[in-house]
């Protein structure tokens, strides 16, 4: 190479390397794609309270709803991959929904940046007054001995609270019919009447209703028990490979720079460390992941594998 390439090259990589080393010099903006009050909002603004303190810039929530978290998702790909937006995505936005809509305006697998696993929630499974089991084994044989005849209530089509019904059919070789609501909130009454017979619901959500002993929970949805009910076995006790959790983590637009990446990668696992953090994921419901951007990579690429397979297999559809 001579010596005026070398110097072409130079002048090309100093923009990044300058940017690497003053990051961030300004308000980072993380794009949650659902309203405000939820528990992707909850957890974005808590970890926007801690980057901030130590990034000594401030970390701005930016919340922009619609069509399922596609609409701020779209946003955060068709940024500037500066490192000043980043998204707070969740398995709904990027393992689950591409399988559900193809249509959708991004490419989850190549127009983003991998930065951070943040969390994961664990769902719980719920069973009305009336279903006799006390058990994931009793629950499969009474559900085997009268097909048809029990049901399970999800929070919408296509949801992961849906998608956990179907799996664990799939896995149990049962049939449950499903009943769709706008969220997990209006099942709850159906089931305490007895007129919704098994939830899926998030563990933080159902704790009130275990503690005044209007539903019962005979299982969590993950490969451990929960720290929030650590006397509750898993599914996968009695369905082996059975796992269902929703993930968070952080995303950038693709071609972020590396250095910044790193960065913002090595705050957020700083951050996941910090006990009052720890303690808010706690009550919330959620466990503290980390890891590299590689690793987060990992976990989005076989939870993508996974819900597409399960979509296909079982023709789930949004409509």
């Amino acid at each position: 190479m001579n010596i005026h390439r070398l110097l072409a090259a130079c002048v090309l990589f100093l923009p990044l390397t300058a940017l690497a080393q003053t990051y961030p010099s300004k308000p980072i903006r993380l794009v949650v794609p659902f309203p405000p009050a939820g528990a992707t909002d909850i957890l974005s603004r808590e970890l926007a309270r801690q980057l901030s303190d130590r990034l000594k810039q401030q970390v701005i929530v930016d919340n922009r709803p619609g069509a399922g978290g596609t609409l701020g998702t779209d946003l955060v790909a068709k940024s500037a991959a500066d490192g000043y937006t980043i998204q707070m995505a969740t398995s709904s936005t990027h393992s689950i929904g591409p399988s559900l809509n193809p249509k959708i305006p991004y490419n989850a697998q190549t127009d983003f940046t991998p930065v951070a696993h943040v969390a994961n929630s664990v769902n719980v499974l719920l069973i009305a007054p009336n279903v006799k089991a006390a058990s994931v084994a009793e629950l499969t044989t009474l559900l085997k001995s009268s097909p048809a005849q029990f049901n399970y209530g999800s929070s919408g089509n296509g949801t992961i609270v849906h998608l956990t019904g179907e799996l664990f059919k799939s896995m149990t070789g049962t049939y449950v019919v499903h009943i769709p609501y706008r969220g997990t909130a209006l099942v709850i009454p159906d089931m305490m009447s007895g007129q919704i017979h098994m939830l899926f619901d998030n563990i933080a959500s159902a704790m009130p209703h275990l503690k005044d002993g209007k539903l019962r929970a005979i299982a969590v949805t993950s490969t451990s028990r929960s720290p929030l009910l650590p006397a509750l076995p898993t599914v996968a006790d009695s369905v082996p490979g059975f796992e269902s959790v929703t993930w968070f983590g952080g995303f950038g637009p693709r071609g972020m720079p590396g250095d910044v990446t790193q960065k913002l990668n090595a705050e957020i696992n700083a951050v996941l460390k910090a006990p009052e953090f720890l303690e808010r994921l706690r009550v919330l419901g959620y466990d503290a992941a980390g890891g590299t951007p590689a690793d987060f990579a990992k976990v989005v690429a076989a939870d993508t594998a996974k819900w597409a397979k399960l979509i296909k297999e079982r023709k789930i559809t949004i409509e």
